[in-house]
Formats: structure tokens, C-alpha cells, sequence
């Protein structure tokens, strides 16, 4: 068995941020993931300003847009009547949006975590996280996707495999705030639609909008309460279009409605998110609706807050407890008003008049996570201590 400094559970945004920023800084890392390099999975793809940030300051950006990934620059919403459009202004070095297909942002990530020198293994299931007789998190096990038994020492392991993490059930890891609204988005992929940028729009239990992405295509969604979504599919999602944004509606009445996607709904949390030898990061620790469209600017932020901790421990020899704790209180007080503004969102229990108020609070929120994302420092590399070949 081979021991590393970090074992990252997951590769996908935040496990492969997270593994990426760990080995810059001279650490051994091995990033895993079940799946196999550059699969697809469920996501709303729009990075917001913090997020395509977090990109430029880590040199990633340029790789998002040679992909072909349009640029955003501006976001139009409609709520009680009113059309908002809000122009794209640059801030911070960045001009523009962008809302990468996962199989875009994921291998770049990954791409960017071997070549700081993590090894990453994909086709592994970790099922276990294993302990010495403290109760320290000492390494995962698990198996294969040939059927071959696997383990992996850790000084810690890093959960990043998503709100049904493995690694949070493991450990225990307990909810200590939980959301009380539950939304649905059910979504789909239409060639050749043109579109302004971003467009949100809210009506009493029916929101839609649009994000462009890579390969000319637009991601259509729509999101409501779980009884009215159901099962989701094109009957829910034109219907919802219909109500929000009638011209679009008749623009897609004419297509043949492509296959779509459908996620029925789980309630936000915050989990505490390290334990001895422990840590989370991304959906793992922290998810909130996916008509916030933040979580993947989340997952990127908390990868860099998360990874300073762990380098400040591993290598520069702080205290875990200490350095844990303030990741965790770091994030919580950069999540705080922007969950219980998500949670009010996410459960459509609003009114047309009210709901510009809670955009209000939710653009407040984002604007001080970028303000506080422009203020951390460069992570400067000192080389690596391992290096090994993405699995595909």
C-alpha cells in the first residue's frame, strides 16, 4: 500500500482544484474518481464571476475559452414584469462569463492536477475510509472497476464525491445546517438558439432559463417544485418556458425537444466538514439548488480555501484541529447569506413582488465572495513529490 500525503476522493471541480493546489505546493497527492476520465455529469455549467476568477488566477482560464466555450457578457432577468438586462462590467481581470460543459471544466482541471504532479486513478470505487484505533482517518479502500482490490495511505483523505459522498457517510460527517426548501430542475441541450448571455426568469413556482455552452448549444432549464417537475422531461420543462418566457417557448415549439435531464431535488445543507485526518470540499460538504447556478464558483472557491489549510498543516507544520476549523469557519461566513437566500429561492415559496428582492441579496452575497476570493494571496509552487497517468 502506498501512502501519500493527500488522497482526493472525487475528480471532478472541486477534488481535482483541491488535488491541483496540493501539489503545487509540494505535497503527494492521488486523486481517484469511480467514473472514467471526461464523462458528462449533472450540472447547470454557468461559472459565475468568482468562478471564472478562481480560473484566470490559477491560469486555467484561456484553456476554457480555446475549447470553444462562449463568453457571457451580460445576464437578462424577468420577474413581475420587468426585463433587467446587467452587463457583464470587468472586474478583477475578468470580462466575461462562461458555462463550460463538464466534460470540458472537469478534464481541464484533472489535466492541470498530473501536471502539478498528483497521480490520478480513475475507475476506482472507494467504499471505505479507514481508520487506526483513535478513529484518524488513515487511507480509503475499496475496489476497481475490473473487480480489483484497492487501498491508498493518506496523512489525510478529502471527500469531494458529491452530496452523496461516500466519504461524508463514512466518517459520520453531521449536517449542522440544513435547508428547509426543495426544488426540481429538469434540462436540455438545443443547437442553434440565440441568445444574449445568460437569461433567469422567475414566476411563482416556475423558473427557466437559458445558458450558452460549448459545440453551439444552449442549456434550457426549468425548475419548480418537486410535484410539478415530477419526473421531468420536455412536457414539464415547455410548459415551464411557457409561463416565464412565451417567445422562447414558441422559438422551441418548432424543434423536435432534445433528450433531457432531470434532478428531482435535495434539501441545501452545510456539513462540518473535517474530523481527524479528514476533510470535504464541494457538493460533499456544502450544496445548495442548482438554480443558484453557484455551485461549481463554490466548489472551485472552497478547493483553494480548503488546500491552504491542508498545505499549512502538511507542510508547514500548524496545528490540524486549528487550520480544519478555520477553513470550515471561512466558508460558512463567505456561504451564510447566500444559503438562506438560495433556500428561500430554491423553494418557490415566494411571490412576484418579492422575488426581486431575494436576487437583490443574492448578488450582494456573490459580490462580497469575489471581493474576498480577489484577496487570497498566490499559492506558489515548490515542486512535487509524485507524478502518474490519468486513466480513460
Amino acid at each position: 500500500m502506498t501512502t501519500y500525503d493527500a488522497v482526493v476522493v472525487g475528480a471532478r471541480a472541486a477534488g481535482a482544484a483541491t488535488a491541483r493546489l496540493l501539489a503545487r505546493s509540494g505535497l503527494s497527492v492521488l486523486l481517484v474518481d469511480r467514473c472514467r476520465y471526461g464523462t458528462d455529469t449533472l450540472s447547470t455549467h454557468a461559472l459565475m464571476l468568482g468562478g471564472v476568477l478562481q480560473l484566470h488566477r490559477w491560469g486555467l482560464r484561456e484553456q476554457v475559452i480555446a475549447a470553444g466555450t462562449p463568453p457571457v457578457r451580460q445576464a437578462t432577468f424577468r420577474y413581475d414584469g420587468q426585463v433587467v438586462v446587467v452587463p457583464i462590467k470587468a472586474s478583477y481581470g475578468v470580462d466575461a462569463l462562461y458555462a463550460p460543459r463538464r466534460t470540458v471544466l472537469d478534464p481541464i482541471l484533472v489535466d492541470a492536477a498530473e501536471a502539478a504532479g498528483a497521480e490520478v486513478r480513475f475507475g476506482v470505487a472507494v467504499a471505505e475510509v479507514d481508520r487506526d484505533r483513535c478513529g484518524r482517518a488513515t487511507g480509503v479502500s475499496g475496489r476497481t472497476l475490473e473487480g480489483e482490490e484497492f487501498r491508498a495511505g493518506a496523512r489525510i483523505v478529502i471527500g469531494a464525491d458529491g452530496f452523496r459522498s461516500t466519504v461524508a457517510a463514512r466518517v459520520g460527517a453531521p449536517v449542522e445546517r440544513a435547508g428547509t426548501g426543495v426544488g426540481a430542475t429538469t434540462y436540455g441541450y438545443w443547437p442553434g438558439l440565440d441568445v444574449g448571455g445568460y437569461e433567469w426568469n422567475f414566476r411563482p413556482d416556475a423558473a427557466s432559463g437559458v445558458i450558452p455552452t460549448n459545440d453551439g448549444l444552449t442549456c434550457v432549464f426549468a425548475s419548480a417544485t418537486a410535484r410539478r417537475i415530477g419526473r421531468g422531461g420536455p412536457v414539464p420543462l415547455l410548459d415551464i418556458l411557457g409561463e416565464t418566457d412565451a417567445d422562447l417557448a414558441d422559438r422551441l415549439a418548432s424543434t423536435p425537444p432534445p433528450a433531457t435531464r432531470t434532478f428531482t431535488g435535495v434539501r441545501g445543507y452545510l456539513r462540518r466538514s473535517w474530523g481527524p485526518g479528514w476533510a470535504l470540499v464541494g457538493d460533499a460538504g456544502y450544496f445548495k439548488d442548482p438554480l443558484s447556478a453557484h455551485g461549481l464558483t463554490d466548489a472551485l472557491r472552497d478547493a483553494e480555501l480548503l488546500a491552504g489549510a491542508v498545505v499549512s498543516v502538511l507542510r508547514d507544520g500548524a496545528e490540524e484541529r486549528e487550520a480544519l476549523a478555520g477553513f470550515q469557519a471561512k466558508r460558512d461566513a463567505l456561504s451564510g447569506a447566500m444559503f438562506d437566500v438560495i433556500d428561500e429561492i430554491a423553494g418557490h415559496r415566494w411571490t412576484g413582488a418579492e422575488i426581486g428582492a431575494l436576487l437583490m441579496r443574492l448578488n450582494a452575497a456573490m459580490s462580497d465572495e469575489v471581493d474576498a476570493l480577489a484577496e487570497l494571496a498566490p499559492q506558489a509552487a515548490t515542486g512535487h513529490s509524485s507524478a502518474g497517468t490519468a486513466c480513460g
